[in-house]
């Protein structure tokens, strides 16, 4: 039943629709019906394996939101829920994180609170509802000129041109001036992505420039831009490298900037909401990830990839990654059927006979495995804003968009996506032999990712067309820039550095406010001596101390020199030997940047020592493992 609405796509794919829509912006290459052959076929692949399920899965139901719904929601999963509580005392923690913002991610804070608060005033909610205006107003009244210090009116006007305002100053961040000569000494290199200013206040200065750059990503030619970031001195920061109390302002900057950026780009962005069905609460297949990771992780402590998913890639790999059509050629249906269950009595047992499965069918285990989750590995939420990336008008927005989503994903779903992409990109790496390019795999892949039973596709035939040809796009991206897009832009590292600071100068002010005049006046005074040597007392100008615990040289006093790197000073470190402590590798050990600014910072081997310093004068020091 279902399988021949695929087949009528296949066909009609063969005789390409009217005017070619698959091929109406540059974001796509332009697919021919021939290339998309394998999305098709592995469409088909997929409907027989289903068909073959006596028991029909239940689709997951996406529910539509209510008016104002959404954007209430949304607010919430920015942590600015509290703009709207019974009481606004904890608003000034909001106050400080606005403070931090730029115009286009105010204006897309601006514009979902004018929606929850016209929606609210009409159900007459009986909660303080704050204007909009009064917000950003209390914010320049609280901070002096912590904001741009304009009319709130001016935010809404954040596309006039250059425009741009980082809202803050100091070490941790730019000013508006340096900001705005930035954006206009924007590399006009198409392969360079700047992570140092908000990708949305690119895309408005682009549009407001009207360089006529917002070309479609590059027509009839199917490679891929070589895409790179230039090095950043003060360190490329990784997901992963951030304590979770500053991961979670993170993802709340995340989620705006993306919203901001898909504002200014005219793409709606709404995130799904997927109403609870009832799932296995044990076994292998069709278990939600979460509950997945919970029973590995009483076999494997600390398992952050379900085991079955781990076991299924070695599997493939060990065969050989160089057999033709690995990916593409399916495994016998019937058999993988029975490996199947024959898994689910027997894998945690560990009596499951490995030698049984052949290469081909643990391949089709794989994305059995991805499409069978209860909830779409890409996530119910964002899976549509996924999709919709195919949607923006340029290839490297479309990475920054990919870049932003990948940060707000659960962290399940985004390391087990991370080893997929890996897996992927190691099975192209042996194209000459198994004849899977980066196209090939895109194509299908991309079905098992991005046709989701939940959302039960009713759409015509042509835009089901256009939809297979974007998603491979997007497939494409993902398995290309997997490492761009585990990297921490550096504008919103800069923009939690800001909100750390802010927030221990409104820490000081409380706990001074409660002392004596006496005490207070003492407390100002010994402030004022800290400000001035920021390290210990002890250590002079121009010298960091370096704790390293875990080694037997435990502490160090380094001088800052312009050339000194991270790596430098763990090397120095690991040369110091003595025989009474474990030795430990130089890829095991690394040198974290603590407190002052930040949380806690992994550092890249490559950053410089003395920039990072001054970025953050009151940081401790520490070299140790990487937490797993």
């Amino acid at each position: 039943r279902r399988s021949g609405q695929y087949t009528m796509n296949h066909d009609h794919s063969r005789k390409i629709p009217d005017g070619a829509s698959f091929d109406r912006s540059g974001s796509q290459d332009s697919l021919d019906e021939l290339s998309m052959d394998d999305y098709w076929k592995e469409l088909e692949n997929i409907h027989e394996t289903r068909g073959n399920n006596h028991e029909e899965r239940v689709a997951l139901v996406v529910k539509e939101p209510d008016e104002g719904e959404l954007e209430e929601e949304w607010l919430k999963e920015a942590g600015l829920s509290n703009l709207f509580g019974e009481s606004s005392v904890d608003s000034l923690e909001s106050v400080v994180f606005l403070s931090t913002l730029t115009r286009t991610q105010k204006a897309a804070v601006e514009k979902r609170v004018e929606t929850v608060t016209q929606t609210m005033r009409k159900k007459n909610k009986q909660h303080q509802i704050p204007d909009v205006r009064d917000i950003f107003r209390l914010q320049n009244d609280s901070k002096g000129k912590v904001c741009d210090g304009s009319e709130p009116s001016t935010v809404r006007t954040s596309e006039k041109k250059n425009e741009t305002h980082d809202g803050t100053k100091g070490s941790a961040n730019l000013g508006a001036d340096e900001q705005k000569s930035l954006l206009e000494d924007m590399p006009s290199s198409d392969t360079d992505i700047n992570l140092e200013i908000s990708f949305s206040e690119q895309a408005a200065h682009l549009k407001d420039s009207s360089v006529g750059k917002m070309c479609k990503g590059g027509g009839g030619d199917t490679l891929l831009p070589n895409f790179r970031v230039p090095k950043d001195k003060t360190g490329t920061t990784k997901i992963g490298d951030l304590a979770p109390q500053d991961m979670k302002k993170v993802y709340s900057l995340a989620l705006i900037e993306l919203t901001a950026l898909y504002d200014i780009l005219g793409t709606e962005f709404k995130q799904q909401k997927a109403v609870k069905i009832k799932t296995k609460d044990s076994g292998l297949f069709g278990v939600p990830l979460s509950l997945l990771l919970e029973q590995d992780q009483k076999k494997v402590p600390g398992t952050k990839i379900p085991l079955i998913f781990q076991k299924l890639i070695a599997q493939i790999e060990e065969t050989t990654l160089e057999t033709e059509g690995l990916l593409r050629i399916p495994g016998v249906v019937t058999r993988v059927k029975g490996l199947c269950q024959e898994l689910e009595a027997k894998f945690y047992e560990g009596t499951f006979n490995w030698e049984n499965v052949k290469q081909h069918d643990a391949a089709s285990l794989l994305k059995l495995f991805i499409r069978e989750l209860p909830q779409p590995l890409l996530t119910v939420e964002y899976l549509k804003a996924f999709q919709d990336v195919q949607n923006l008008p340029t290839r490297k927005q479309q990475l920054q968009a990919l870049n932003l989503l990948v940060i707000l994903l659960p962290e399940a779903n985004r390391d087990t996506l991370k080893v997929l992409l890996e897996f992927l990109q190691r099975v192209i790496d042996h194209r000459d032999k198994n004849k899977m390019t980066l196209k090939n795999v895109a194509m299908v892949m991309a079905p098992n990712l991005f046709t989701f039973h939940g959302f039960g596709s009713k759409t015509i035939e042509q835009s089901e067309f256009v939809m297979a040809a974007g998603t491979a796009n997007v497939m494409r991206f993902m398995i290309q820039y997997q490492k761009l897009l585990w990297t921490i832009p550096k504008f919103i590292v800069n923009q939690v550095r800001k909100q750390n600071t802010e927030s221990q100068k409104k820490e000081k002010k409380d706990k001074a406010m409660k002392k004596l005049l006496k005490k207070m006046a003492y407390d100002r005074e010994k402030h004022e001596k800290q400000e001035k040597t920021p390290n210990d007392t002890d250590v002079p100008q121009g010298v960091i101390r370096v704790q390293a615990p875990h080694l037997s040289k435990v502490s160090m006093a380094i001088q800052l020199t312009e050339e000194l790197k991270a790596g430098d000073i763990v090397a120095r470190f690991l040369s110091q030997k003595s025989g009474n402590v474990q030795t430990l590798k130089k890829e095991e050990v690394f040198l974290y940047e603590i407190g002052g600014n930040i949380g806690e910072r992994c550092l890249d081997d490559d950053t410089y020592m003395k920039d990072l310093y001054q970025l953050n004068p009151n940081a401790e020091w520490v070299i140790k493992p990487k937490q797993s």
